[in-house]
């Protein structure tokens, strides 16, 4: 996936909850308000940790040793303010609904102010507690209930129940919400049932290896609001305002300043702040998202200035070039490339299948013979990058055998010739020889990717194809693709651990707006494979599915695949710790800072003395390698 959206995924590293071993000792916001001494053990009260086993519940065990290590350092400390700019404000602060669907909401307001049933161990993926402490999954893989943990409360100090669930997938089942990805992934079980207060039930309609991990990890909403709501009301009363969560963070409405900032405080109350899933994260006391919007440019320069305190540096002749100024000389500025195992996404040109001129085949592949990569990333990027020829590029997933497209003009001018495109017009433009029509489309993009796509219009007019570019904001352009309102559009979608291609690839959502399926794909087979991927609780032929998949899309081809990497760049101020790892496993990015890294006054203080007194600080190397190296010793 790229920075700007997020194909629909339930696999999400945010807060956890408490372990059952502490399940009293953990509470913070529940110490100050009524304990439920009602509710029986049996029912999912107190005390049900000692008869869970008994009633078939399992758990995840902590193992202080190995587990410490992957939730946060203990050396971290509590209090300050991270200070971060982005390129683009929300379209929408809801996390669930029309709009919702970008990296932003998902990595900040969703990862902070919300959980699930259940999240999962940032290393091995393991099922760890959240709101629900213990799950049970029927023989026949079926049924799935959930024991919510008493403690468990809202930000205003009302208690998590089983109707809180039944709320939240009743709403994410509302097709006014306008969101049918949500019906296609949330429509495979029926509706919970709530066996008591605390205890709840689900049982899907067919088996399905994904729906304990999907339902498991969908982000609650309270049933105390919901109730009086439709989706319609839903998406209007919440666009701009964040209705209550559960988690680490409060995003009040005085603190969201429409297209220029929103800022989010930690709750001295979060019900889980003592779990030792969390004890060590969730660190900042404040962390403020300040946007500057179309220029790059500044906001770098607000980062050297001293306005931001993290860097996620995106360009290659930046990071090369731009990147040695005297901060970073003198080991005030930190930067490293930082390896993971993150999925690489995906990422290039989508192409609208459902219209001219790229409902030709041959016409997207001759786009993609043009497309000279190679000669960019050698030329602009600096040979940082690999080539992406995949939807799960670099990945297990990947079909080696899917079309490279390495450059070959003679190969795009046969197709295009084929395609009825051989002679030009007095202006030098490719027309078509039965209708006369110029072989002209545009692209709309935002001015910062202006440098990326340039190039690639000169290349497409050496041959005669005129793409013409049109500058709008992120928000817009946004809405005309989910409208379909497009020829072709710059685009990345964030990768998954676990490929889930149903909410991109399904045939039933290609003339649907406001999906992933953005270039009109239908595949009778891949439906098939789609299918029989739901049922399959055997990896190896797991991985063998997606393989087919991916070289049938890759043949169809709505995509010209762009390039990848493997790890992130990253500057910052030096006055944070970090765990050793800095970044997790999976996610690998800048997000991480905001979850696992902490202020660290003595840092800054002896930042601010180095900067007062021209002294140097110590220049970390530029590789980061924690992950290769923790896989190579562990595999």
């Amino acid at each position: 996936m790229n920075k700007y959206i997020l194909i629909f995924t339930a696999f999400l590293f945010f807060s956890c909850g408490s372990d059952t071993k502490e399940v009293k000792s953990i509470t913070s916001q529940s110490d100050m308000v009524e304990k439920d001494t009602q509710t029986k053990p049996e029912e999912g009260g107190y005390g049900f940790e000692q008869i869970a086993e008994d009633m078939g519940y399992t758990t995840y065990e902590w193992n202080e040793s190995v587990d410490k290590t992957f939730f946060g350092d203990p050396k971290a400390s509590k209090g300050g303010t991270l200070n971060y700019i982005h390129s683009l404000f929300p379209r929408t602060m809801r996390v669930l609904g029309q709009n919702s669907s970008q990296v932003l909401n998902s990595r900040t307001i969703l990862a902070l102010c919300y959980q699930g049933l259940l999240s999962q161990h940032p290393t091995t993926l393991e099922f760890i507690p959240a709101l629900a402490s213990h799950w049970k999954i029927s023989d026949d893989k079926m049924t799935f209930e959930f024991r919510i943990n008493p403690d468990a409360r809202w930000w205003d100090g009302r208690q998590v129940t089983s109707e809180d669930v039944i709320a939240t997938w009743d709403l994410r089942m509302d097709e006014t919400i306008l969101s049918p990805a949500e019906q296609i992934t949330y429509g495979k079980f029926e509706r919970p049932v709530a066996k008591s207060k605390y205890m709840v039930s689900v049982k899907s309609k067919t088996v399905n290896w994904r729906n304990f991990l999907y339902f498991s990890t969908m982000a609650l909403h309270p049933h105390y609001i919901l109730k009086d709501l439709d989706g319609t009301a839903f998406l209007e009363e919440y666009a701009f305002s964040v209705i209550p969560g559960t988690g680490p963070y409060i995003l009040k409405d005085e603190n969201i300043k429409n297209q220029e900032s929103y800022t989010f405080e930690r709750r001295d109350d979060f019900w889980a702040a003592k779990s030792p899933f969390n004890r060590y994260k969730y660190n900042f006391d404040k962390i403020k998202v300040s946007v500057v919007k179309d220029n790059d440019a500044l906001q770098y320069e607000k980062f050297k200035k001293g306005e931001q305190d993290i860097f996620n540096v995106q360009r290659s002749r930046r990071w090369i070039e731009e990147t040695d100024f005297k901060a970073t000389k003198n080991g005030w500025v930190k930067k490293q490339r930082v390896f993971s195992e993150k999925p690489a996404g995906t990422s290039g040109y989508y192409f609208n299948m459902r219209q001219w001129p790229f409902n030709d085949k041959r016409v997207r592949y001759a786009f993609c013979y043009l497309y000279n990569r190679e000669k960019m990333n050698k030329e602009m990027y600096y040979s940082e990058y690999g080539m992406m020829n995949s939807l799960y590029s670099g990945s297990i997933y990947e079909n080696k055998n899917n079309n490279p497209f390495k450059h070959n003009p003679s190969e795009a001018v046969r197709l295009l010739k084929e395609a009825g495109y051989a002679t030009r017009n007095s202006d030098g433009w490719l027309v078509h020889s039965e209708t006369n029509r110029v072989l002209s489309f545009e692209i709309v993009i935002q001015k910062t990717s202006a440098y990326m796509v340039t190039p690639v219009q000169q290349m497409l007019k050496e041959y005669g194809i005129d793409m013409q570019i049109k500058f709008m904001d992120y928000n817009t352009m946004i809405k005309n693709v989910n409208a379909r309102n497009f020829n072709v559009c710059l685009l990345a979608y964030s990768g998954l651990v676990y490929p889930n291609p149903e909410g991109s690839l399904r045939s039933t959502l290609a003339d649907q707006d406001d999906n992933n399926n953005v270039w009109g794909f239908k595949s009778p087979r891949v439906d098939e494979l789609l299918d029989e991927y739901d049922i399959c609780f055997d990896q190896k032929r797991r991985v063998d599915i997606i393989r087919e998949i991916d070289g049938i899309f890759s043949d169809v081809h709505p995509i010209a695949f762009s390039i990848a990497r493997n790890y992130s760049r990253m500057m910052w101020w030096d006055k944070f710790g970090y765990p050793e790892w800095m970044f997790s496993r999976y996610v690998g990015e800048y997000w991480d800072s905001l979850y696992y890294w902490w202020y660290d006054g003595s840092k800054d203080s002896n930042l601010n003395d180095a900067i007062e007194t021209g002294k140097s600080l110590p220049v970390k190397p530029i590789d980061m390698k924690y992950w290769p190296t923790y896989l190579s010793e562990n595999s």
